[in-house]
């Protein structure tokens, strides 16, 4: 019996199916990962709108409540280390970087205080656990000791918030917290140079505690602004203290 010879249709079609497969597969892979791009609802532009809501000011965000609050909790602390360092101070540096202390944050305070009134925002009335240990440890130091302590935890406290200061002025949409973001950068920064000033801040402890810090979550922030009794706009206000010359480094203990 002669064999039959092979039929041609069948293995074009197949041929021709495998193509086909192979074409439809590569279109499927291409067109998925912009399908569950755009399906996506984790973005940081999605959690950005979630947690921000509309005031007469401009829209307000977690990160614009999280600073109104860090900048009052940052004056319940750093009022009372200023007036302590004006008692404890051993230096006319120190004691000057505690008179700038309570300059800067009564101002601040004022500031944040009517801020959170016209948006409608509740405000800490007391320090955090962090800032009540820093108080403690100044408490219990002495001396030299003490100046060494405050120049550092302070210095310290300061370059942590510069930091957010900066992240909030570039990015807030609202009016009010704009402002307040300008006379907090103005007042950090004079801190920041005064606490230099004293001679005791150590900057490669400084520098390495500052390079261990990872980014911290956004903790609690105050709810959605509630209902306002037709608030009027903030005025900026300048404030009056200076930023006298640096001190000379203190001496050496025993010296």
């Amino acid at each position: 019996m002669r064999p039959r010879p092979p039929v041609r249709g069948r293995g074009i079609l197949s041929g021709t199916g495998l193509i086909i497969t192979g074409l439809t597969a590569t279109i499927v892979a291409l067109l998925f990962p912009i399908w569950s791009y755009a399906d996506r609802s984790g973005t940081s532009a999605d959690v950005l709108n979630a947690q921000t809501v509309a005031t007469r000011y401009g829209p307000l965000s977690a990160l614009d409540r999280e600073f109104v609050v860090k900048v009052r909790l940052a004056g319940l602390w750093e009022l009372p280390a200023g007036r302590q360092a004006l008692q404890k101070g051993t230096t006319a540096a120190v004691r000057t970087a505690g008179q700038h202390l309570v300059d800067g944050h009564t101002f601040l305070d004022e500031r944040v205080r009517d801020v959170a009134s016209q948006l409608g925002l509740q405000l800490p009335n007391e320090p955090n656990e962090q800032q009540k240990q820093w108080l403690a440890t100044l408490d219990s130091a002495q001396g030299v000791e003490y100046d060494r302590q405050f120049a550092n935890i302070l210095r310290l406290a300061h370059g942590r918030v510069f930091s957010l200061v900066a992240q909030v002025r570039a990015s807030t949409r609202n009016s009010l917290v704009r402002t307040l973001a300008d006379d907090a950068n103005t007042t950090v920064l004079d801190h920041i140079k005064i606490l230099e000033a004293t001679g005791y801040v150590d900057f490669d402890a400084l520098a390495e505690q500052l390079a261990a810090d990872s980014t911290p979550p956004i903790t609690r922030s105050p709810g959605p602004p509630g209902p306002t009794a037709d608030p009027v706009p903030a005025v900026p206000v300048t404030p009056t203290y200076t930023l006298p010359p640096p001190a000379s480094s203190p001496l050496p203990t025993g010296s």
